[in-house]
């Protein structure tokens, strides 16, 4: 009776229950997560063939080259890259630490204008400015024939420097390279709580004092990465050495693969190469080993900037102005001046292909980047997995690797995929394909997202960490699986950082040369190899018109890079989004801020 009445009291009511998901639901989400862990581990097994394709021939029987390479010219590799190393590192690091220190917390003349006319250097590769002072410096050139005028003076009666010398690449990679140092360092000291500076000089601090004992050691570990970033790309430079006659690792990488044909002696010239670069990660690991920097304050004021005045003022001026004009102003004029006075027209039918072998190259890669960067950035915000964020320091470590080793790298495996493929084809249908991947752009390509995915999966990684993941728990709650709420709310909001992510890539491949060099199909060239195939045939005033082409194309993410600097401000992020209320709001005013 009871049950009876039970059903009959539910009957009047009409109650229904709602339907529990069932208990596969959970494991099929899991495994659908899980799948996308497995897949982002095998975008990031593909990105370490190069790698892997370096190492598995270090130990293979080559032509006999490489002892003649260990006794000839290995020291002489190994020596210069050291002297780069040495020289370029307290360059970049005097160069850019100082700089950024005075724009941040100094008021001198023409500090608006330095705070983002400093990055401008990021925008001209190095090779392009070798090319730049060789015309000028060299005997010929516009400097050694004024002074002869000017003192009289034959060819043989005085001594100048030699621009082509270890000496001349240092002056240059530190030149091109501090802003490296300077971007890191910058964003610092913006970010530096002023209680810390404030309370060194109650204790009696000097402005000195008060950087080298508070701020310096604070920034540390930004300008110790900044200094390895430097030091990886001087390591992977081929344009510049090979123009000053500098023998090291990339110049012996291309000239035992291209004049020995010896792939496997160039492979273990290549591994060198490698120890040279992981001993910078390592050095920058060790840097901040058991180093915890974090700050305490939840306010923030605006810095108030140390007025300079007199001899120091203009001291201040001219130091930020050194590099500037080594970096960038004196090279783009000596380029302006060769390309009108004896450069190629761009418009040309010549050039209008070189621009668009560049662009489209350029293109591909930058979409390429940042969809795959916007995947693995997405499963491991998804996943939370050891396996998708090992996927991703993986895929991101190639930026670490100099072009010529990942070109050496995915030729060798590559080039044997291809001939595996054709001979197939061959002896089971009659015809051969070819070269499917070397003979075409593809591999080029790959080699491009080998070395710059890093470049997009920060920008991206950093853009999709600003979003709330409340944002995802409601999107959850609606019906959105991870799909739909990747397209419909997380691309949406962080577009602007796709944007510069693919504008940093698309820039940086539109320089880059020693892997297009290797890897280049025949008859397919680009502005940078242009420009290098001028310079090396010592016609270097037309090399101008190719080198200010990629300058230009370089300018626009540099002023992105600034803007996006200056406001990394806390304090003015935070003013932005939430205006401090005043007395008539019926409301007590804030007490002023001290940190």
């Amino acid at each position: 009776m009871l049950r009876e009445s039970e059903e009959d009291w539910h009957n009047t009511h009409m109650i229904t229950e709602t339907p529990t998901p069932t208990a596969d639901a959970p494991g099929r989400r899991r495994r659908r997560r899980l799948s996308m862990a497995y897949l982002s581990a095998g975008v990031a097994a593909l990105f370490s063939v190069p790698l892997l394709g370096v190492i598995l021939n270090v130990f293979r029987e080559g032509q006999g080259n490489w002892q003649h390479l260990a006794s000839t010219v290995l020291p002489d590799y190994v020596l210069n890259s050291l002297a780069l190393m040495l020289g370029v590192g307290a360059g970049v690091v005097i160069g850019g630490t100082g700089a950024a220190w005075l724009v941040v917390m100094c008021r001198f003349p023409g500090r608006r204008l330095f705070e983002w006319m400093l990055v401008l250097p990021l925008a001209i590769p190095a090779y392009v400015v070798a090319y730049a002072y060789t015309d000028l410096l060299q005997h010929s050139g516009p400097v050694q024939t004024l002074l002869r005028d000017l003192t009289g003076l034959g060819p043989r009666d005085y001594w100048f420097p030699n621009i082509r010398s270890t000496g001349g690449a240092i002056l240059v990679f530190s030149a091109v390279l501090y802003p490296y140092v300077y971007l890191l360092a910058r964003t610092a000291f913006l970010q530096q709580s002023i209680c810390a500076l404030e309370v060194g000089r109650t204790l009696g601090r000097t402005p000195w004092g008060a950087f080298s004992s508070i701020a310096l050691p604070l920034a540390r570990p930004a300008i110790v990465t900044g200094m390895a970033l430097a030091l990886m790309e001087t390591l992977a430079d081929f344009g510049t050495v090979a123009h000053f006659g500098v023998p090291t690792f990339t110049t012996g990488i291309y000239r035992t693969w291209y004049s020995m044909g010896d792939r496997v002696a160039a492979a273990q010239l290549a591994s060198v190469l490698l120890a040279f670069v992981f001993a910078l990660l390592m050095l920058e690991q060790w840097s901040r080993w058991r180093a915890r920097f974090h700050e305490t304050s939840g306010r923030w004021q605006e810095i108030q900037p140390y007025e300079l005045g007199g001899w120091r003022a203009w001291l201040a001026t001219v130091f930020c102005a050194g590099p500037l004009v080594v970096g960038f102003i004196a090279p783009v004029a000596m380029l302006l001046w060769m390309a009108a006075t004896g450069g190629h027209n761009p418009l040309t039918a010549r050039y209008l292909e070189l621009t668009a072998n560049s662009a489209t190259l350029a293109a591909m890669t930058a979409v390429l980047a940042v969809v795959l960067a916007l995947f693995l950035a997405y499963v491991a915000r998804i996943e939370r997995s050891p396996l998708a964020a090992a996927a991703n320091r993986v895929a991101a470590v190639g930026y670490a690797v100099p072009g010529s080793v990942i070109a050496v790298g995915i030729l060798i495996p590559v080039a044997t995929l291809d001939n595996a493929i054709d001979n197939f084809f061959r002896s089971h249908f009659g015809f051969g394909v070819g070269l499917l991947f070397t003979g075409g752009i593809a591999a080029l390509v790959f080699a491009y997202l080998v070395r710059f995915l890093a470049v997009s999966f920060n920008t991206v990684q950093a853009s999709l960490g600003k979003v709330t993941t409340h944002m995802d728990d409601v999107a959850r709650s609606l019906g959105h699986g991870p799909l739909s709420t990747a397209l419909k709310v997380h691309i949406p909001v962080i577009s602007g950082g796709l944007l510069t992510a693919g504008l940093i890539v698309f820039v940086d491949v539109f320089k880059e040369l020693p892997a297009t060099l290797i890897m280049r199909p025949f008859n397919f060239d680009t502005l940078a190899v242009q420009a290098y195939n001028l310079a090396k045939d010592e016609r270097l005033t037309q090399a101008a018109t190719p080198s200010l082409i990629i300058v230009a194309c370089g300018l626009l993410p540099v002023f992105l890079l600034s803007r996006q600097i200056t406001a990394s401000r806390p304090g003015r992020q935070r003013k932005r989004r939430r205006p401090p209320l005043t007395a008539t709001e019926g409301e007590t005013p804030p007490l002023p801020s001290r940190g």
